[in-house]
């Protein structure tokens, strides 16, 4: 039986795949046999796998941990994309490393130092409706309490921002319904005030935890400090936070654990920080009315201004009934609000349940100002038993909850039992389990935490691999797993090493929401996405020397970097303008100075600008760092960097090659025969409604571009035949066939593109 159910999926799968399989040397049912794989292999293969062009239905953003920076891959081939500099420099993209990425990564400096790391936590895309747009995501920083806004235009990282009264957070960054504010939780309490010293015997007194609600300028595109505010909390340790949805819009929720508010000190005899810190049955989830706070702050009267930033005073928040604490069960992660904004759903890691908060029946304890209790600070509490709508034992050590687009089906990872649980929150049942590889942390769905999730897949994000893939020393990579949550039982699909740690939580978004550019106009900043002051056309290129300041603008093209030398003398501080004048889609180039720890990634259009002192004499090669075109190796140039008061000698001269006519002409021929492919490449191009495919458009009008540049090369070549100087007339009329090489492998490009959609 189980060899007819291998041959019956097997043929299935070979239908699915084409005829590809079937002709090739070994069959598919060879492989089977071969691998030893069995129909359930053959079934999770055939979900993840996206064939060669393929693109992905859903792009996952995961934090990459102490990297300080992010990534990027499909589902569900679990494929990795991108890694995106964020706190920390991410060479490939010259983040950290040219001056407009210098700024930006300025912008996180603490206490006026450089931060040379990041632990990147909680990813968040902005939302319109309470639903994913596509178009920015947030990243916060737990050891350094920073954010950073990445716009999803490019991939690219505009702005980092530090927390002006927290020493550590945890709980960020979490978006409100339409991306009003950014929310922003502290995780160990501390004293507000910057190097401001309180012993620990003054803990309870004048260590504080605290909420940030950071405004974001939508337009802009980036937060807004001297609009955004903060709320003092107790010195609990805040943890993660959720916004209300539809009906509950306008709160949010934030749990938090260590209420005890113990202090540990083992190496003075005391018990350590994990027995006093988890004493209690339960701990608190804070409610905030954060859109009426939002009016408080903007009063004087009612905020104490901490480090030049508002902070509503925990007296003020309870006089204003917007701050009220419920139990919850100890030791709580997640704090999920359900899509329909009806319930808060909570999970304790030292408790085997989830417990299903009911909104209405908090705010129904509001209204009727029923409270069993005052916290030690003030803040009212709201009995657990009036707020709750259910608990439901799912296993041991709940940690965080997604929701599926199957209405009332939740997800609920186990830390200790290294399972996911599938649950109904409405009807308050256990649906389905599936063990997970291993002690799993956070899980996503995709789109999972919005008003409309779209289910399908599941990424399990597992804090152990240990024995799923080849060791590579003491460290493994941590295991992104893949499950199918179509069906009413999980299934299993996909081990993803992540080689990147700690890949902490992950959002996923629908792949047709993201409308990435694929250049940028000549000339920009795409750290401001403003006009570069240095940029430059075709044939601008300069060099402006004022004092010892030598300022380069250059441009990039397949295949030459102009200028092609830079003549400096030492100590003079060199600032080197890009602009790369590509307009193909992925025509980047790279630039660097050999020893001088400058590097620029420079995409289609963009300008960029490295900056050093040559300090040390001597001759320095730059070239392109980005594998560009046939003659890439040729993208070079030299900076020279002469001795003060050096001269030329009056004898030097250049390398020169004996060219003749013969070599003239033959190079002539070359030109003539590449036109003839170039006219028939185009004369195809031209026959079909090339226009109708904007990728095939750019082409054109890269090519276009190349090809009127030869002008001005046939001119130089003609006229330096005319003086019988064969060496300029062989090396222009060269220059003449690079321009057509560079056309033609655009058009060939153009052509295949317009083949493989049938164009006509």
């Amino acid at each position: 039986m189980k060899g007819l159910a291998i041959k019956a999926t097997a043929t299935l799968l070979a239908t699915v795949i084409g005829a590809g399989a079937a002709c090739a040397a070994e069959s598919l049912q060879d492989v089977v046999k071969r691998r030893n794989l069995t129909q359930q292999d053959l079934l999770a293969a055939a979900k993840t796998y996206t064939p060669s062009g393929g693109r992905d239905e859903f792009l996952a953003f995961s934090s990459g941990g102490q990297s300080g920076q992010m990534l990027v891959y499909g589902v569900p081939s679990m494929r990795i994309l991108k890694y995106i500099g964020v706190f920390t420099p991410e060479p490939w993209q010259g983040y950290g490393y040219d001056e407009e990425s210098k700024k930006v990564l300025a912008g996180g400096r603490i206490d006026g130092k450089d931060i040379t790391w990041g632990d990147t936590h909680h990813p968040a895309i902005s939302e319109t409706n309470g639903e994913y747009d596509g178009q920015f995501l947030f990243i916060n920083d737990k050891s350094n309490p920073r954010l950073a806004v990445l716009d999803l235009r490019d991939f690219e990282t505009k702005q980092i921002v530090v927390n002006p009264i927290m020493k550590s957070e945890h709980g960020g960054a979490f978006v409100t319904p339409n991306t009003e504010y950014v929310i922003e939780a502290s995780q160990y309490a501390s004293p507000l005030e910057n190097q401001k010293f309180h012993p620990l015997e003054e803990f309870n007194e004048k260590y504080r935890g605290a909420i940030t609600y950071w405004k974001f300028d939508r337009e802009a595109g980036l937060l807004k400090a001297d609009q955004s505010f903060s709320l003092e909390l107790p010195p609990y340790s805040q943890d993660l936070s959720d916004a209300g949805k539809l009906g509950s819009d306008g709160w949010s929720f934030t749990n938090s654990f260590c209420t005890e508010r113990y202090v540990g000190g083992i190496e003075k005899g005391r018990p350590p920080y994990e027995a006093g810190c988890s004493a209690k049955d339960t701990d608190y989830m804070h409610v905030i009315n954060w859109r009426k706070a939002a009016e408080i702050a903007k009063d004087d009267k009612n905020v104490k201004v901490i480090n030049d930033h508002r902070v509503i005073p925990m007296e003020v928040a309870i006089r204003e009934g917007i701050l009220f604490l419920i139990p919850e069960p100890k030791s709580p992660h997640g704090v999920d609000v359900t899509p329909d904004g009806k319930y808060i759903v909570v999970a304790g890691k030292l408790d085997t349940h989830v417990s299903v908060y009911s909104f209405d029946k908090i705010m129904a304890a509001v209204k009727a100002q029923r409270f069993e209790s005052k916290d030690p600070y003030g803040i009212p509490v709201i009995g657990m038993k009036d707020a709750l709508h259910t608990q439901v034992q799912l296993g041991l050590g709940p940690l965080h909850t997604q929701f599926d687009s199957k209405q009332c089906i939740a997800y609920t990872s186990l830390y200790v039992d290294s399972m996911v649980a599938k649950w109904n929150f409405c009807e308050g049942k256990l649906l389905d389990k599936l063990a997970i590889h291993y002690n799993i942390g956070h899980l996503m769905t995709m789109e999972g935490d919005t008003t409309k999730p779209k289910g399908k897949y599941l990424v399990a994000l597992n804090k152990l691999s240990i024995d799923r893939f080849n060791p590579v020393g003491p460290l493994h990579p941590q295991n992104h797993q893949l499950i199918d949550i179509s069906n009413d039982k999980m299934q299993l699909l996909y081990d993803m090493p992540l080689p990147l740690g700690e890949p902490h939580y992950v959002v996923g978004i629908d792949a047709s929401k993201l409308k990435p550019a694929v250049r940028y106009k000549v000339g920009t900043n795409s750290r401001t996405d403003e006009q570069h002051p240095g940029k430059v056309r075709a044939g601008e290129e300069k060099v402006v020397r004022n004092g010892n300041k030598v300022e380069v603008y250059g441009t990039l093209i397949r295949s030459h970097i102009t200028p092609e030398t830079i003549e400096v003398e030492q100590g003079d501080e060199v600032t080197i303008f890009l602009t790369n004048l590509e307009r193909a889609q992925d025509e980047t180039h790279g630039f660097t100075v050999s020893t001088y720890n400058v590097h620029a990634s420079v995409e289609p259009g963009k300008t960029v600008s490295v900056k050093f002192t040559a300090d040390k004499e001597g001759v320095y090669p730059y070239y392109c760092t980005e594998f560009c075109s046939a003659l890439h190796l040729e993208m070079q140039g030299y900076l020279l960097v002469k001795p003060k008061g050096w001269k030329p000698s009056a004898t030097a001269t250049l390398a020169a090659a004996n060219y003749t006519e013969t070599d003239y002409k033959n190079t002539l021929k070359k030109v003539v025969d590449t036109q003839a492919v170039i006219d028939q490449v185009v004369g195809y191009i031209t026959s079909v409604n090339y226009k109708a495919y904007p990728e095939v458009a750019a082409l054109m009008e890269d090519a276009t571009d190349q090809l009127g540049k030869t002008a001005d090369a046939k001119a130089k070549h003609e006229a330096a035949a005319a003086r019988q100087d064969w060496e300029q007339a062989n090396l222009w009329a060269e220059q003449v066939w690079q321009y057509q090489v560079k056309a033609a492998d655009i058009g060939l490009r153009a052509k295949t593109f317009l083949e493989q959609k049938g164009a006509k």
